[in-house]
């Protein structure tokens, strides 16, 4: 099956509207349409890069109006403007912006799985459609199969119709595989967009540019010159009552074959023929096929205890709301992987994340060979600072670079300096919540930012063994709220002689 509907592309200024459509929202009533999806509709309406004729139909099982359902979203965009820590903050509600977007918002009440919400769809629907399924992932598959089967999900060669599935994509290879052939049992491939909301941060976007735009930086990012690998996702927040969700999940479902693997492909994958769409997903299927399934001895995990943070006092995990005593679940996770191509053949590549962490940080660092020290021989030098390119997206955006450099003085002698570009310190920075763009391409046709189903498959299968062992028994380690992670972790890098660039003062 394909589609017939091409893409028409990202406009290079970012202002093109998007095409008219109707954007059906399955989960209305959610914490993520709440939380992200009005945020990120209200930033493209005010962007003016949705078209005034794009209508969003809100499906759930509650019973409400669609104006009751209109005020409910309204008090919550306004709750933003109180609250600093919420991932869409501004001082003030755009009334105009916000009218704008609440015009075009219908409450379908339905079933998800019910024929009757279908064929209802169906009679509302005319041209182009996309389907956002903000649900639970059981419902993923059956939701699109009830839509395969009312026949909305079908092209007609004049309109396009897309459907838009949330991680996680499957729990372990097996049921990633399941996952896969159901969806592409109704839609094709080009219809099916895998949102991962990590990449529609800018920063992590930027990466490919940095990389490919900057003839200092290509020539050096190769075996040749880097010795290792660092990438980074830390929290400070715990489970944040979300011990249902979190016990079959751990950390490493949670996060490793999705944010970090992409952040892996973007900072390792072999440079496009363009930014086509397809062309940057092959590259980033062809890195994640050369990687190798994990040892198990090549990852540590780990199970966060009591400890003290910013000054607080906080529980382990086995005692937060919902987790059982005895619990196992991981909440941090590390491993080494070797990828087997010509680029980075000998280079580990070093991936952690963990909650309750000394400090918040998402950053890929490369570690690069040290230069050859014999022209120091006859004086005080006895080895240079280590020379680290560091890629910051969370809570810094910019870029810092650490290099040694001459002390003043009449003695050669060489002392650690740095170097940091930030984001803010160039670029106006805009409110956002990540998904502004993801909807944008969606409605365009663009799937750059989008995940395949062979990659996301690929990805499953490296970390396949460490589930599989696991899953089979043992305890993780141990380690303090506040800390940097369980000493395992760091075991796992010394044993090549590396370490952990450190979060924070333990």
């Amino acid at each position: 099956m394909t589609s017939p509907i091409a893409p028409t592309g990202r406009s290079e200024s970012g202002v093109e509207p998007a095409p008219a459509c109707t954007l059906v929202i399955f989960g209305a009533g959610g914490d993520l349409t709440k939380r992200l999806l009005m945020p990120a509709l209200y930033n493209l309406t005010g962007s003016g890069l949705l078209d005034e004729a794009t209508t969003i139909l809100g499906i759930d099982r509650q019973k409400q109006t669609s104006e009751a359902w209109r005020a409910g979203l309204g008090e919550t965009m306004q709750s933003f403007t109180k609250d600093q820590s919420a991932e869409f903050h501004v001082p003030s509600i755009d009334a105009d912006v916000w009218n704008r977007v609440a015009e075009r918002l219908h409450y379908v009440e339905g079933d998800f799985l019910s024929p009757d919400t279908h064929r209802a769809l169906a009679g509302r629907i005319k041209g182009n459609a996309l389907f956002y399924l903000a649900v639970a992932s059981r419902f993923f598959a059956p939701i699109a199969e009830a839509l395969g089967a009312a026949g909305l999900l079908k092209e007609d060669g004049n309109s396009f119709r897309r459907l838009v599935v949330e991680k996680p994509f499957g729990s372990d290879l097996a049921s990633a595989k399941e996952l896969n052939a159901r969806l592409l049992a109704v839609a094709a491939e080009e219809q099916i967009y895998r949102i991962d909301h990590f990449l529609g941060k800018e920063t992590v976007q930027s990466i490919m540019a940095v990389r490919f735009a900057n003839g200092m930086f290509e020539p050096v990012w190769r075996r040749e010159h880097v010795e290792y690998v660092e990438i980074t996702a830390a929290e400070t927040i715990g489970v944040e009552g979300r011990g249902a969700f979190y016990e079959p999940t751990g950390a490493l479902r949670d996060m490793v074959p999705n944010h970090l693997f992409q952040l892996l492909c973007m900072t390792a994958m072999e440079p496009p023929v363009s930014f086509d769409a397809e062309a940057v997903r092959d590259e980033k299927a062809k890195l994640i096929a050369a990687i190798r399934p994990v040892e198990p001895g090549d990852a540590v995990r780990g199970q966060y205890e009591a400890g003290s943070l910013d000054g607080s006092d906080l529980p382990a995990y086995r005692h937060e709301p919902n987790v059982a005593a005895d619990s196992r679940t991981e909440t941090y996770a590390a491993l080494k992987l070797t990828i087997d191509n010509w680029r980075w053949a000998g280079v580990p590549f070093y991936l952690r994340t963990g909650k309750r962490m000394a400090a918040r940080r998402t950053e890929i660092a490369l570690h690069f060979r040290p230069a050859p020290t014999r022209i120091f021989k006859d004086t005080p030098v006895s080895d240079t600072v280590p020379n680290v390119l560091r890629l910051q997206m969370d809570p810094e955006q910019g870029i810092r670079t650490e290099f040694s450099a001459k002390i003043p003085g009449p003695a050669m002698r060489l002392g650690a300096v740095a170097t940091t570009f930030r984001y803010g310190d160039f670029f106006e920075e805009r409110p956002n919540v990540g998904y502004e763009t993801l909807l944008y391409d969606c409605m365009m046709g663009d799937a750059t930012l989008f995940q395949r189903a062979d990659a996301i498959e690929g990805a499953w299968r490296v970390v396949e063994p460490l589930i599989e062992s696991w899953g089979a028994g043992g305890e993780p380690d141990g380690y303090a709220v506040g800390s940097q992670g369980p000493a395992a972790a760091d075991r796992l890098l010394g044993r090549d002689g590396h370490g952990w660039s450190p979060l924070a003062a333990s």
